[in-house]
């Protein structure tokens, strides 16, 4: 009997939507075939054209349905400790920042908890997070650190997410997010804090292999452009990819300034520039557009869509799972809200937490389209078009999911 990593095959039966790009809208193929040999595609097309060299391999029939590329999260912070919904319901009852901050909310009531919880507690309430995207066909996620804000306390938090991609046989990209908040033993020396990034944390974190990208908040709640500039810099000298969440309140110009350091996305981005769009189209860098943060802040400025199309920066979607401002755990209905609330097409969406969000960690040459030498990472779902997709709020039509050529839903 062949070995399951070596199995040579076919899947037929449904329609497919290889995401890749240039072809037919959504890379439309009725009635569609993939050849799978190991873990790896070898070819997509209409069953009617299957070439006669894959004739002979096993045949699994599929009752209809679509498949995609297996879902991708680029931006989550779902590693953390405690819980925010008492903060949230004061804010409905009009509450300040100000007044949750004296009650003990805010990201440092995170940290707090955060640094009292031990890994296998943060690795057993992250899971149950993850779970509820696994569940919506999520083949690869991004988890960031930045709730704890020291080196013990990252590093912790990082160990933690590389675990999860341990237990659960998908593959989860880390990011380094110390640059995140101000830690209340550095109120008022921010200085101090990043240089403790920089000569301490960032080292220990490469020398660990904790991080695959550094990101940090540029903001004027956070840190400045010239502060970001340094730890990306040292990142960068210590073999880190690069992201950063930019222009969410306010245009500090950090756009400009991660996508001339050759950072692969900038994230939230309702208020970034025409120049730091021209930076990011000139540089390659991906926009992750995180519409659960403006729905669940209430915000009213949107990115600028036309621009960015306008420009040609890639757009991708991600959930930006967090206990402060976007506790959000669904990727479709994250897609609906690209929609909805950003005036996204529903191909633009499925692009968004496929291809583009592959891109924005840096695997799509392996991950994001079905197509021939990409991984076989592939969800099924009981839909007959993919618009339907980003169009259903609430209803989950995943059915099965292909990680690495197995069945393992």
């Amino acid at each position: 009997m062949t070995q399951a990593s070596t199995r040579q095959w076919v899947l037929s039966g449904a329609h497919i939507a290889s995401m890749d790009q240039g072809k037919t809208p959504y890379g439309l193929i009725e009635q569609g075939a993939v050849a799978i040999d190991g873990a790896q595609i070898v070819w997509v097309g209409a069953a009617t054209d299957l070439p006669p060299i894959y004739h002979n391999w096993a045949r699994e029939d599929l009752p209809g349905g679509l498949l995609t590329p297996a879902l991708v999260d680029c931006h989550t912070h779902i590693v953390y400790g405690g819980d925010r919904s008492k903060e949230w319901e004061m804010r409905l009852q009009g509450a300040s920042y100000a007044d949750i901050a004296r009650a003990g909310g805010g990201i440092l009531s995170t940290v707090t908890a955060t640094r009292a919880a031990s890994k296998d507690n943060l690795i057993n309430s992250a899971q149950s997070r993850l779970n509820d995207f696994l569940a919506e066909g999520l083949g690869m996620i991004e988890i960031k650190s930045g709730y704890g804000l020291d080196t013990q306390n990252e590093c912790k938090m990082l160990h933690a997410a590389r675990a999860l991609g341990q237990k659960n046989a998908i593959i989860v990209k880390t990011s380094f997010l110390g640059a995140h908040a101000l830690p209340p033993e550095f109120a008022g020396r921010s200085d101090d804090y990043i240089a403790l990034i920089i000569h301490e944390m960032l080292p220990e974190i490469a020398r660990l292999g904790l991080a695959d990208f550094c990101d940090g908040f540029c903001e004027n709640i956070a840190f400045s452009a010239a502060q970001m500039r340094k730890v990306l810099e040292t990142a960068k000298t210590l073999g880190l990819g690069l992201r950063l969440h930019a222009e969410q309140l306010s245009d500090q110009g950090g756009a400009q300034m991660a996508a001339e350091l050759g950072a692969l996305s900038c994230d939230h981005l309702e208020y970034v520039s025409e120049a730091g769009i021209k930076a990011m189209a000139e540089a390659g860098t991906r926009a992750v557009l995180l519409p659960g943060a403006y729905y669940f802040l209430g915000e009213t400025h949107k990115p600028p869509m036309d621009m960015l199309r306008q420009h040609g920066v890639p757009l991708a979607l991600a959930s930006d799972c967090n206990p402060g401002s976007s506790p959000l755990t669904s990727l479709l209905l994250t897609m609906n809200m690209g929609c909805t609330l950003f005036g996204m097409t529903p191909e633009e969406a499925l692009a968004g937490v496929t291809r583009v969000a592959a891109g924005a960690l840096g695997m799509d040459e392996t991950h994001g389209t079905l197509a021939a030498g990409q991984v076989a990472d592939i969800a099924h779902w009981d839909v007959e078009h993919p618009s339907t997709l980003a169009y259903s709020m609430g209803s989950n039509p995943h059915v099965g999911q292909i990680r690495a050529g197995q069945w393992v839903i």
